[in-house]
């Protein structure tokens, strides 16, 4: 039973390193598209600050260790610009 826990609780904690290491990745992703006028041409203004404001608001998340969060608002971000 107690092997059982354990084995449980380490597979969390490594799941959860896991998901917070993608935070960074996807901040760099949505960076990349920023930067590129072949994504954001197609985009408004509003666009552009709503996911500069998302990118922002999700390495805030990030940072503060709220890794859920943080993926949420960014996929959001990359379903604007259309990026995977």
């Amino acid at each position: 039973m107690i092997r059982k826990t354990f084995a449980s609780m380490v597979l969390i904690a490594l799941s959860s390193a896991a998901f917070a290491a993608s935070c960074p990745l996807y901040m760099k992703d949505i960076d990349a598209a920023l930067a590129d006028p072949a994504v954001t041409e197609s985009l408004t203004d509003e666009q552009l600050a709503e996911v500069r404001e998302l990118r922002d608001e999700g390495e805030a998340a990030h940072r503060a260790g709220d890794h859920t969060q943080s993926m949420d608002t960014l996929n959001r971000a990359k379903k604007i610009l259309k990026i995977s």
